[in-house]
């Protein structure tokens, strides 16, 4: 009796199933969208991060002046704190400031000890000098520290400093899985090598702090040698433990697996891909150096067009879907916008006005603050208003 009663229920319930899976849509009903191919609503595309991000680092390649370089830095670091999500991979940008402050100390220790070739009237300290033999003309230990010396090496670091402020801003802006799925298949092995790469780093640093802070609440020593060797046991064993399920998940999901296409195809896409990514090599060099202003940007447009070809032919080796893939929509022109015209603006002043953005050091000057090329990297703060804010973890 009770199995009857079953039988009879799963018979209703399937055909109930299938009445409402065949039943036609109302007029002006929308129809169903499956979930793999709905956009991601709230959330901006990585690679307008890396671009915006590229942008103001090229825009500092193009200035020494310390007031325009800290705008930047403040720039950067104001869509940090207003756009960082709530990840352990978005906590990096604090080691990269401490990096960066790490890369100037550096290099004004070299400039004290090993000096300078600049001349320089302006002695702050005299150092003993150490005798070199005659194989090591042109190095110096010790000697007069001038003011010009540590000027110079102050406006060289801070210039680095800021290119690796930049890049940590990319990095805690733009979620590196996400930006693995945008990328073509052409470059999805490589992509899962940098991604793995570029998670390292913040997950060995959340790891780090996480247990820090559980051997403080047990009232533990975290620091010194014995809290180093306690906390560092534990960090390599969960990286183990990840590597491990990231191998697993990899195999799992065909990593490395390709799909048969013709020998002229593979000998287009590697002529085009080589061809385009020196391309795209020489025009980056010839914008970042003032000789080549004339060539950069047509050989990398031309290097540019030609990868993408290369990329798009050599997508058919490894052909993948994409659940919720991320759509590059107005926001994230507007960002990258944002960071074409902050990097175009200094750009161009540094052509019309180059006394500005590079203070002289012989003679030794303050350097000024040109409200142009300022007001241009204020530009650079439109992705705090433009883009959605960070979601609260649940």
């Amino acid at each position: 009796m009770v199995d009857a009663s079953a039988r009879s229920c799963g018979q209703s319930c399937r055909r109930a199933a299938r009445v409402g899976a065949t039943a036609p849509r109302r007029r002006g009903q929308a129809k169903p969208t499956p979930a793999q191919h709905q956009p991601r609503p709230t959330t901006l595309h990585p690679g307008a991060w890396w671009l915006w991000s590229l942008s103001l680092g090229i825009a500092a390649t193009r200035t020494t002046n310390p007031l325009l370089l800290t705008l930047l830095i403040v720039t950067s670091a104001y869509v940090v704190a207003a756009r960082r999500p709530h990840t352990p991979w978005a906590r990096s940008y604090s080691a990269f400031v401490k990096l960066a402050l790490a890369v100037l100390l550096i290099r004004l220790t070299f400039a004290v000890t090993l000096g300078s070739p600049l001349p320089g009237t302006h002695t702050l300290v005299t150092l003993p000098e150490v005798p070199l033999p005659d194989w090591a003309q042109g190095i110096r230990l010790g000697g007069k520290v001038t003011a010009e010396t540590l000027t110079f090496a102050f406006y060289d670091g801070l210039k680095l400093a800021t290119l690796l402020i930049c890049v940590g801003a990319a990095n805690a802006l733009a979620s590196p899985t996400r930006l693995l799925k945008s990328l073509p298949g052409a470059l999805y092995e490589m992509g899962v090598a940098v991604v793995v790469a570029l998670t390292f780093a913040p997950n060995l640093i959340a790891d780090v702090q996480r247990l820090r802070a559980a051997r403080r609440l047990r009232g533990r020593p975290d620091s010194g040698l014995r809290g180093l060797l306690q906390v560092g046991l534990p960090v390599l064993e969960g990286a183990l433990e990840r590597s491990v399920a990231l191998a697993a998940a990899m195999d799992a999901r065909g990593y490395g697996r390709t799909a048969d296409v013709p020998p002229h195809v593979r000998r287009t896409t590697t002529t085009l891909t080589l061809g385009g990514l020196l391309g795209v090599c020489a025009g980056t060099y010839g914008l970042l150096t003032a000789e080549g202003g004339t060539y950069g940007i047509p050989v990398l447009l031309a290097g540019v067009t030609a990868a993408l070809a290369g990329l798009r032919l050599g997508g058919r080796r490894t052909p993948r879907t994409r659940y919720r893939p991320d759509l590059w929509g107005a926001r994230a022109w507007l960002v990258t916008a944002s960071g074409a015209a902050v990097a175009a603006a200094l750009a161009i002043a540094a052509v019309r006005d180059p006394a500005a953005l590079h203070p002289t050091v012989i003679p030794l000057t303050a350097p000024t603050f040109p409200l142009y090329p300022a007001a241009a990297i204020l530009l650079g703060l439109l992705p705090a208003f433009v883009t959605p804010p960070p979601e609260e973890p649940s």
